[in-house]
């Protein structure tokens, strides 16, 4: 049996691990799925001083007291800065890190310095216009490439994120690079996708695996039991 800790990206929640969920569990395995404060069914506790620091913590918690180690770590999209920042520092509980079509962050970067300079202004002026200064609304998920079927389902899921989390530099030790194993999972499937620059730097890093899927951005909702057997494949 191996513990998987699954953490979501920006606007979603821990639902949108349910059918990975699901299929790792049959298959006897341990899975955590929490939801990181402010989004999901923690919505209510959206405030403008939530941050990278906030959802590092959470997941912190959750390993703290459910007294987890060797553990899979899986981070999508913006998790990706959150399952860094864990591994920085309990590298000993980690057996491997997994990043899901994600942001992998160098010292003292933040989300936004990672993206394209037009996501980022559209980020902004979701704050200023809609989001009281402080909330980024939730783009559409047919722009993410999620399946038509799936669409309506993500759209009604999907919250404002705090705009700090994507605003605040994240500071690194190091420690995150002893974890033993590396994985990369590049969504070719949607455009403009964010991908591609930390799975080029993946294929040329030791100790690093690096994967493509030809589907939209939310792989765990558009190709679970394919995303399954990765996840799997990365003990």
């Amino acid at each position: 049996m191996a513990v998987f800790v699954l953490v979501h990206g920006a606007w979603q929640g821990g639902w949108c691990w349910k059918r990975v969920a699901e299929l790792l569990r049959e298959s006897g395995h341990e899975v955590f799925t929490p939801t990181l404060t402010g989004l999901g069914e923690r919505a209510h506790l959206l405030n403008s001083k939530i941050d990278v620091d906030t959802h590092i913590q959470d997941i912190l918690g959750v390993i703290e007291c459910e007294e987890l180690s060797d553990i899979t770590l899986c981070g999508h999209s913006y998790g990706g800065m959150v399952i860094t920042g864990v591994a920085d520092k309990v590298p000993e509980h980690i057996r491997s890190l997994v990043y899901l079509d994600a942001l992998v962050p160098e010292n003292g970067q933040s989300a936004l310095d990672l993206l394209p300079t037009e996501t980022t202004s559209s980020f902004l002026e979701s704050a200023r216009t809609t989001g009281a200064g402080f909330r980024v609304a939730p783009g559409r998920a047919g722009n993410f490439g999620v399946n038509i079927q799936d669409q309506a389902w993500v759209d009604r899921r999907c919250v404002d994120q705090p705009l700090k989390t994507f605003e605040q530099a994240i500071y690194l030790e190091g420690a995150w690079n002893q974890i033993p194993r590396h994985v990369y999972i590049y969504a070719t499937g949607w455009d403009p996708g964010i991908g591609e620059q930390f799975f080029d730097q993946a294929q040329r890093e030791a100790g690093w695996e690096a994967i493509t899927m030809q589907c939209g951005h939310d792989v765990m909702i558009d190709k679970p039991q394919e995303l399954t057997q990765i996840l799997m494949a990365s003990i």
